[in-house]
């Protein structure tokens, strides 16, 4: 049996370009998994293993691999941190212990730090923070951890201080031992020496060390106690105190270096080892009923318990599907067979795999604690539990966000059809953030999904990966319709055939909702005019016509409709004759309640250099988009705007040529709008246009 208290399931996750991955390549190099280190700018990383990752220089997908460090076991998933791919954060998150927050010495705490801490907080996955690039210009440690507080509202507990900044970083000074570790510039992580810290620093030491101590000794009062009378805790007892309150999400150990420059990385690791929370520390997973709804139980990580296993990625290569498992408990071995409770169905686990980015080594079993990739699964996909069929359960599963973005895509030639609708089955099952549908009127295939990037790299893996040459239509916005006023109407709704006819008449009211609130159905009919056994059938035909608006064919929100009254028949009513009066009603009112276009707001942050900061608030007012807030950074002034996702097509593009390559932007849906009135006009009419084209 191996012991779970050894092990440390963790991931790496952080804003765009704050060096993640390099610092996952420094551990596995301290580590002994990899000789040679890779280089992200050079397209060599270990992790990033896709050829669209090589080639930009960012994580598209998380990678997982796992190392050894001070006989402790250590699962590792580096996450990327572009915008676009949040989901891939999002479900590393949910089947992780621990996580290492790593934020840019000079760029500090950035939009997408501010989303991947908030998914942390939701998944309450303890974190330890390590400020990277500090031999970067304007890198500011202290900065950083003043951020952390003001824009995360967390409460970093500083264990190191650096030892020279910027060109000068040579090392960390380690505040419980009161040493300082300094490197050499031969660049190699075991050039070290560990010795007494610099003279001007003792004052910095000693002023931090009592913070952390006091910080620290709030997990435990008589220690506390025993400190305020005098008396100095032992480092043991210290480390005690840290690992609690680290565990209980009540500070986050702080750490600084350089990842690139191998500067620092031991002591992450080190604190990995001592602060973040073994399997068995963590809170068990509900599980939950058919429903969704928590039932009271919980997937005890226990080797000895029932299977309970939760799929959290599928990964397609040239060996086939790859289905990446984080065990809560039991076991696992080869030639079982689990239950899919989502499904109901049986497989047979045939080849269970450690992974090691895109390497793997064979294994014969698996147990609570551990994340495995298991080979050739059928049906399973992100989100569904596996389990013992003796002793079934489901465990809470993953909510994804909606798509915000979609396009068109054609294949070149006949021939490439099937092979796309192949490829595109797979890339779905790997990334449940991206969806396909079928244009029922002109048969084009839609692709959706989080951002232009997501869709451009999508794009790039059919044509590369697939071999599939498709035509890309323009982007398309996902615009919505609502009402603006409350109407009171009556359908009759009558057929007469031979034999029984269909009759049903309803009185009703349409009336606008809560912006959020959706669809709302309420019924106050009394005296049994319609029976109660049709209500539901009137609820769903509303329902069901609300995926087109009047306008424009835009599925409708946020409207609450009332049924008040109405007529039947007592051989001719039924359930179909309702549903379809119903449908018949939302087509006839409708146009009449003052129907409004809505479009998708994003909110967009802007980093740019203080010269353009003028032109770049001038082009956003020109895209219709409202600033919110200016901060002046030490490098960058960050700009906050709210933008309708229509106007930032190719606005990445326009941001480099303003300024000369080096502003940034990240953009997320915030919430839909309603359209001025000469957008909407004119959304309406180029939709009515494509429609007559297509017939």
């Amino acid at each position: 049996m191996t012991d779970l208290t050894k092990y440390r399931n963790i991931g790496i996750f952080a804003h765009v370009d704050a060096g993640k991955t390099t610092t996952t390549e420094r551990i596995l190099k301290l580590t002994g998994k990899i000789h040679k280190t890779g280089e992200v700018h050079d397209g060599e990383a270990t992790t990033d293993f896709m050829e669209q990752e090589a080639e930009r220089g960012i994580t598209i997908q998380s990678a997982a691999t796992s190392c050894e460090w001070d006989g402790h076991r250590m699962n590792i998933i580096d996450t990327p941190g572009h915008v676009d791919f949040t989901i891939e954060v999002y479900r590393s998150l949910k089947v992780l212990d621990g996580g290492v927050g790593v934020f840019c010495g000079s760029g500090g705490v950035e939009p997408q730090s501010e989303t991947n801490w908030r998914y942390a907080n939701e998944s309450e996955v303890a974190r330890i923070i390590f400020v990277n690039k500090l031999d970067r210009m304007g890198a500011d440690f202290y900065r950083v951890v003043k951020q952390v507080e003001d824009v995360l509202g967390a409460n970093p507990l500083v264990m190191v201080l650096p030892i020279g900044i910027e060109d000068d970083f040579t090392g960390v000074v380690d505040l419980l031992s009161r040493k300082a570790w300094i490197w050499d510039d031969s660049g190699l992580p075991e050039n070290f020496k560990i010795e007494e810290p610099p003279a001007d620093m003792a004052d910095a030491v000693e002023e931090w060390r009592e913070k952390l101590i006091e910080t620290a000794l709030e997990q435990d009062d008589d220690l506390m106690e025993a400190y305020l009378e005098g008396e100095e805790p032992s480092i043991e007892d210290i480390k005690r105190c840290i690992r609690k309150g680290t565990i209980n999400l009540d500070f986050f150990p702080t750490y600084c270096g350089s990842a690139f420059k191998n500067k620092g990385v031991q002591l992450v690791l080190d604190a990995v080892v001592d602060f973040l929370p073994n399997p068995t520390e963590v809170k068990p997973q509900p599980e939950t009923d058919d429903e969704g709804e928590e039932t009271g139980e919980f997937a005890v990580v226990d080797p000895e318990k029932p299977l309970r296993a939760l799929a959290f990625k599928i990964m397609d290569d040239r060996f086939g599907a790859l289905t990446f498992i984080r065990i809560y408990s039991g076991k696992m071995n080869k030639g079982d067979t689990v239950l899919n409770t989502f499904t109901g169905k049986t497989e047979r686990i045939g080849r269970i795999v450690e992974m090691h980015a895109d390497e793997r080594i064979e294994l014969d079993g698996a147990q609570a604690g551990d994340i495995v990739a298991v080979i050739g699964m059928k049906n399973v996909q992100t989100g569904h539990t596996l389990c013992d069929p003796k002793a079934p359960a489901t465990l809470e599963p993953m909510v994804f966000p909606d798509p915000v973005i979609s396009i068109a895509v054609a294949p070149k030639d006949k021939g490439a059809s099937e092979k796309m609708g192949l490829a595109i089955g797979k890339m779905i099952q790997e990334d449940p953030s991206f969806r396909v549908e079928t244009d029922e009127d002109s048969g084009e295939t839609i692709l959706k999904g989080m951002g232009e990037l997501h869709l451009d790299i999508k794009i790039d893996i059919l044509r590369r990966t697939h071999g599939v040459d498709v035509e890309v239509g323009k982007p398309q916005v996902a615009y919505r319709e609502t009402i603006t006023q409350r109407i009171e109407d009556s359908y009759t709704h009558k057929k007469q055939t031979g034999g029984s006819g269909q009759f049903a008449k309803i009185d009703y009211s349409i009336e606008p909702g809560e912006p959020g609130s959706g669809y709302e159905f309420e019924s106050v009919v009394t005296g049994g005019n319609v029976p109660r056994e049709f209500w539901p059938a009137v609820q769903k035909g509303f329902q069901a016509s609300m995926d087109r608006g009047v306008l424009a064919g835009f599925p409708c929100l946020d409207f609450k409709v009332t049924l008040m009254d109405g007529g039947f028949h007592p051989v001719d009513s039924s359930a179909v004759a309702y549903e379809l009066a119903a449908k018949a009603a939302y087509r006839q009112t409708m146009p009449k309640a003052g129907p409004q276009l809505m479009e998708p707001i994003m909110k967009v942050d802007v980093y740019t250099p203080d010269d353009n900061v003028g032109d770049v608030i001038g082009d956003l007012n020109r895209r219709r988009g409202m600033i919110k807030s200016q901060e002046p950074g030490p490098t960058s002034v960050h700009i906050n705007a709210e933008c309708p996702l229509s106007e930032m097509f190719g606005y990445i593009g326009d941001l480099r040529t303003m300024t000369s390559g080096r502003g940034q932007f990240s953009m997320e849906f915030l919430h839909y709008m309603p359209c001025p009135k000469n957008v909407a006009e004119e959304v309406i009419k180029e939709t009515k246009e494509r429609e007559a084209e297509k017939k």
